[in-house]
């Protein structure tokens, strides 16, 4: 597990109830990196937060700790996927 996997972690898990059902993939892309979020379904909108700050806030934070690196995280409904 890369840094900026067990930190984007870290932060979710803090964030969320279901702490257990937590999990952040990487994916390497071509215009750099790509994490995604899953989460409960009861935990999706504390995730994304009122108006999207807290997954705005998430993803600033990511890419100050990236380091220069393009950054991308996404945010699984995991709902839709069923």
């Amino acid at each position: 597990m890369s840094v900026l996997e067990e930190a984007l972690e870290h932060l979710v898990t803090g964030i969320v109830d279901h702490k257990d059902e937590v999990t952040v993939r990487s994916r390497d892309r071509r215009h750099g990196s790509l994490l995604e979020v899953r989460v409960h379904p009861e935990d999706l909108g504390r995730v994304i937060g009122r108006s999207g700050r807290t997954a705005s806030a998430l993803r600033t934070v990511m890419t100050a700790l990236a380091g220069g690196q393009t950054v991308r995280i996404d945010i699984v409904d995991t709902d839709r996927l069923r």
